[in-house]
């Protein structure tokens, strides 16, 4: 039987809700970050810098794009003969079929896998945060410590620490409390979702759990593991980390990218992200162009104007055109005279000539204000905007639109036109 130290179950299965239109037709890792990555980018990337060399990616919302950029994990160095990374779909079993249902029942469901390797211990992980992460030191801790299980967390904003799973810990590091999303909490030590466990003690507290409808790691196996061992320890992480499941911490994520110096710095070559991406031709700006505090993807043509703003490849902005403050995902099109002012425009979408997109006053979102709330213009992929609309802020669009769709040439702020899919 193979054995390795320690290999990782990364869960990328999420839809992202919270991303709106963004992730209709993809799980959330697969969305565009940074003009060049993935957001699953980030944690891959950070398992082969930590010399983790073993991943099963557990997959189960819209998982064509998230496969097909995965693929076997050549980018990454993780083609291997023995380990690499591994797809782990929901699958049909002899007696029953069941679908993930919770993060910790998707990990029971691929127990076997894990067997397969025989591993000493199972690192957890979501695939979903932008960070860097040495988990290798992480590993170290959790020996040193004698712990069974270790969770990584951060200080967040006391404001904030009702959001997220609140551990306390003694002077040595071990967790003396946790409970997940308190109304009052007494620490602001946050989980990040990243956890190692001891195998042996992993897959006995799953395998206790197995009928707990929606298994899950905060609400379920971390009180469970809390309740009968005293080994349970935190390892305090103090670098950038990003949940980007919402749009505005999305929108906000990229944007500091185009910061002079970023706090976030993705050209490090001690610690590389890698991704998979196809060749492109240079990126080309016209005589007229003008690009300041911005990302131009490779074989992007500019002609127009852009400020403050991500392109990934293979975006054109038009003579005349102006883009502020926004993310244009790979194949945007904006044409002649459109102006695109804080706007996530996702793949191969057409903005039309003369079009305004992130016009008049915030309103109040007519779709779904826990998603859409604030003054972000958000449209989904292979969207078509039409000649000379005005587009105001707060809004959301899908699908292939018309004249016909914009009464008075208009949608007015906290809008919404969503068109059922279709090619265009």
């Amino acid at each position: 039987m193979v054995k390795k130290e320690m290999i990782a179950m990364l869960l990328a299965g999420g839809q992202g809700s919270r991303l709106g239109v963004l992730t209709q037709g993809m799980a959330k890792p697969a969305v565009a970050f940074g003009g060049k990555y993935c957001i699953i980018d980030f944690p891959l990337s950070n398992c082969v810098n930590s010399d983790v060399d073993t991943v099963g990616v557990l997959t189960q919302y819209q998982p064509l794009q998230l496969n097909t950029h995965i693929g076997i994990g050549i980018p990454w160095d993780l083609d291997k003969q023995v380990g690499g990374v591994t797809i782990l779909p929901p699958y049909e079993k002899s007696g029953d079929s069941e679908w993930y249902t919770g993060t910790a029942n998707a990990i029971f469901q691929n127990l076997t896998y894990m067997d397969s390797y025989n591993p000493e211990y199972v690192l957890i992980l979501s695939g979903d945060h932008i960070y860097k992460m040495d988990y290798g030191e992480m590993l170290q801790r959790h020996i040193k410590a004698g712990a069974e299980a270790t969770i990584a967390v951060m200080p967040v904003d006391w404001s904030e620490a009702h959001r997220y799973g609140i551990l306390v810990t003694d002077s040595n590091g071990k967790v003396t409390e946790f409970e997940e999303k308190p109304a009052n909490p007494r620490s602001n030590l946050a989980s990040m979702g990243i956890y190692i466990f001891n195998y042996k003690t992993l897959r006995a507290a799953l395998t206790e759990l197995k009928q707990v409808p929606g298994c899950d790691f905060g609400m379920h196996v971390i009180p469970y593991l809390f309740r009968e061992t005293d080994k349970v320890y935190a390892y305090e992480f103090n670098g950038y980390w990003k949940d980007v499941g919402t749009l505005t911490t999305y929108w906000e994520t990229n944007m500091e990218l185009t910061d002079l110096v970023p706090e976030f710095n993705l050209y490090e070559e001690f610690w590389q992200i890698y991704t998979s991406a196809e060749s492109h031709a240079p990126a080309y700006m016209g005589s007229e162009a003008q690009a300041s505090h911005s990302i131009v993807g490779d074989g992007s043509e500019v002609l127009g104007k852009v400020k403050h703003s991500v392109l990934g490849s293979d975006v054109k902005v038009a003579a005349g055109a102006k883009v502020i403050d926004s993310i244009l995902m790979n194949g945007v099109t904006v044409g002649e005279g459109a102006v695109v002012r804080k706007a996530i425009i996702a793949e191969n979408t057409v903005i039309g000539k003369n079009a305004k997109l992130g016009e008049g006053n915030f309103e109040v979102s007519r779709l779904d204000p826990k998603v859409y709330n604030s003054d972000l213009v958000v449209i989904g992929a292979s969207s078509v905007i039409p000649e000379g609309v005005s587009i105001g802020k707060n809004t959301a669009i899908s699908g292939v639109t018309g004249p016909e769709d914009y009464p008075d040439g208009a949608l007015a702020s906290g809008g919404y036109i969503l068109k059922k899919e279709g090619k265009r």
